[in-house]
């Protein structure tokens, strides 16, 4: 007979937030990883603010209905922006009676939000944009390619930084967010063309026809919208239904159960995600001649060991079902 695995008897209802770095570390209690995500949505809102104002007042003045497109969709960025701030906020609230396994479904219930508001976009400017196509109207004034060119740089290296955050806490929400700041400087790229493809026609063929390049470009802008829109939306809707996370959390979690001293194999192993964490259920086989308390102590190594080494730290509960090894 194995002898029972040595151990203090844990708390397992707490995790030592002090071991682990929300960044750099890689390891996420739902407490930091919300804070993670909070400081790059309200940078977002602010840069959004300031963008959605100048790309507006540069459309009125400078004649440019993509541009005015633009900060429509900058606009939403800051409505989105605020949906996941409250959704981060919600996630991060502790279990409850009502919520036995947290509030981390309001995470992909926020990232959903901002993609039908992507949808929502990107449906108004296309409209718009055909009724303006036929219609000639002023030509833009060159100068609105200067501030398109400044919103492309801000807002790609916002893009990186929001997405980059995102990842490592592993927030649909905060990446949806980021999708926006990628989607708009795409956008501010096809309205850049736009205009170009205009005021260069029109210099060497003069013809008001060449101002309907702006409102191609602005429909140009609501195709990539509606792309990203969908995108996010799936994402939010797999998460929101269980779906299966990405093959390496459970190969992971796997391999940490399997070198547990003890453990003679593995069954089952479901794992689906809740706003920034992993629960887990997960079979195991020990000799079917050690006693249950040794099958029980086995069983709560192998939760110890993936709930703090598995998933960058990120598994917060483990259900293991303990099997005896069949003879022979």
């Amino acid at each position: 007979m194995i002898q029972p695995v040595a151990k203090e008897a844990p708390d397992r209802t707490r995790v030592d937030h002090a071991q682990f770095d929300p960044i750099r570390a890689g390891h996420t209690p739902i407490e930091h990883a919300s804070a993670a995500g909070l400081r790059p949505t309200l940078l977002g809102i602010a840069v959004n603010v300031v963008l959605a104002m100048g790309k507006a007042a540069a459309g009125i003045f400078g004649n440019s209905y993509a541009l005015i497109a633009d900060a429509i969709e900058s606009a939403i960025d800051i409505l989105s922006s605020l949906v996941v701030y409250a959704g981060l906020k919600v996630s991060a609230r502790p279990a409850d009676d009502d919520h036995p396994h947290g509030h981390g479904k309001a995470e992909p219930i926020a990232a959903a939000v901002v993609a039908l508001f992507l949808l929502a976009a990107a449906a108004l400017i296309a409209k718009n944009s055909v009724e303006k196509i036929s219609t000639v109207h002023p030509m833009p004034a060159a100068w609105t390619l200067i501030v398109l060119v400044v919103v492309v740089v801000v807002k790609e290296t916002l893009f990186r930084h929001v997405f980059a955050v995102g990842n490592t806490i592993g927030s649909t929400a905060v990446k949806g967010d980021a999708w926006h700041h990628r989607s708009d400087a795409l956008t501010s790229v096809a309205v850049f063309a736009g205009i170009s493809i205009a005021l260069i026609g029109n210099h060497f063929s003069p013809n008001p026809r060449w101002s309907s390049g702006d409102d191609w470009a602005a429909l140009f802008a609501a195709a990539i919208i509606l792309f990203n829109g969908i995108t996010i939306l799936r994402s939010a809707v797999y998460e929101l239904t269980d779906a299966r996370p990405g093959r390496w959390v459970e190969e992971d979690i796997r391999r940490i159960a399997a070198a547990v001293a003890g453990v003679d194999g593995l069954d089952k192993c479901f794992v689906r995600k809740m706003g920034f964490d992993y629960l887990v259920e997960l079979d195991i086989r020990v000799r079917g001649d050690i006693s249950v308390r040794a099958g029980h102590e086995i069983g709560h190594a192998v939760q110890d060991q993936v709930r703090h080494l598995a998933a960058g730290g990120r598994v917060t509960r483990v259900r293991v079902h303990v099997e005896p090894t069949p003879a022979g």
